[in-house]
């Protein structure tokens, strides 16, 4: 098994693109988003024509929404995915941060008049940002100091009380989930157990059992069992030893020839190929993870499926610079693939209005 050409497929890195960003993040079940602009790529590289304002659009549209209903981490999730996800996977994330709400004064008591204040705040439709809320729970005499504010917005969110709206300019907004929302399907236990682990393994296998429960947060019983009902709709093997599980094999649509020369991508920081596996050696060379921030935490620059360097941009109002740093002198193949990486990248942030000069660089 060629298992980092198979999940280049199944993450769709190369081979067919799907048509909006709606069905790349419904694909995925959820991509992590808390490096906002990041995520706006990872999305976007895996959608045919996509723009930064198009994926952003999308949030807009209430297609997809921002929130933190796995592992107690931002994602974009579908917006019809939000109520069910967190159903299943919230009650376990707050049940593990009693003593960290304990230690900054975050009763029960108070956390229910919080959300009572913040209903009030943004019911009939309004979204506020931050700094806006905290003044609201300031003004009824709630501290919001010392991390307690965010705090309860991470509480609020876990209750599905809030969830994050459309941005003003750059500020980030919240509103209501009931008010931003329209009504969405409500999923039992199991129902939700069983489309988690499908969505996870037809779109990031072959993935270990481990893998799955790393990414969805699940305790070791719960990830089990959510495997064993979605098993009949997944595919097994076996590799020295290791078993694996995935989707129906994904179309090569061109991807072969993808791979017989040199493929390169840039992926953004928290990117799915890499953070959603415990296991990360299929595509990260152990040598170069102190090079690459473990190849999360960082942009990396990803060749025929391998970390291979990272890179940097930066922005003005009408341009975008991009610099590369390979861990190796690259071939001449790859510098090619590597820019036409770059230039991809400079289509997705270019403006409407704006055609970028060329500019960028690789630092070998």
């Amino acid at each position: 098994m060629d298992l980092v050409r198979q999940r280049l497929r199944h993450q769709r890195l190369i081979g067919a693109l799907f048509t909006s960003p709606a069905a790349t993040v419904r694909w995925f079940g959820a991509v992590q988003a808390q490096d906002f602009d990041g995520a706006l790529w990872a999305v976007g590289l895996r959608t045919k024509g996509a723009t930064h304002a198009a994926v952003e659009q999308a949030l807009t549209d209430r297609v997809i929404v921002r929130s933190w209903p796995l592992r107690g981490t931002l994602h974009f999730v579908a917006a019809d995915d939000l109520r069910w996800m967190l159903a299943t996977l919230a009650p376990r994330i707050v049940a593990g941060t009693t003593r960290r709400l304990t230690a900054v004064e975050l009763d029960a008591r108070t956390l229910t008049r919080c959300r009572r204040i913040v209903e009030r705040s943004l019911e009939g439709g309004r979204q506020l940002e931050r700094r806006a809320l905290y003044q609201r729970l300031e003004s009824a005499g709630v501290r919001t100091a010392q991390s307690r504010g965010m705090h309860i917005l991470w509480w609020l969110a876990h209750h599905g009380v809030i969830c994050f709206g459309a941005r003003d300019g750059n500020q980030h907004r919240f509103a209501l989930v009931d008010d931003w929302l329209p009504p969405s399907r409500r999923l039992d236990r199991d129902e939700a157990l069983a489309e988690l682990a499908r969505r996870y393994f037809v779109s990031h296998g072959p993935a270990k059992a481990d893998d799955f429960r790393w990414w969805s947060g699940l305790d070791a019983a719960s990830a089990r069992s959510a495997l064993e009902i979605a098993r009949p709709r997944l595919r097994r093997s076996v590799v020295e030893g290791d078993v694996y599980w995935s989707g129906e094999p994904v179309s090569a649509d061109g991807s072969a020839a993808a791979l017989r020369s040199p493929h390169a991508t840039l992926l953004p920081p928290y990117d799915e190929y890499l953070v959603a596996y415990r296991d990360r050696s299929a595509a990260l060379d152990p040598v170069h993870a102190s090079a690459t921030r473990n190849g999360i935490f960082a942009p990396i620059v990803v060749i025929n499926g391998k970390v291979a360097g990272t890179w940097a941009r930066t922005e003005r109002r009408d341009s975008v610079a991009v610099t590369t740093r390979l861990l190796t002198r690259p071939t001449a193949s790859e510098s090619l693939a590597v820019a036409a990486a770059v230039e991809r990248y400079r289509a997705f942030k270019r403006p409407a209005s704006a055609a970028l000069p060329p500019d960028s660089r690789a630092i070998r």
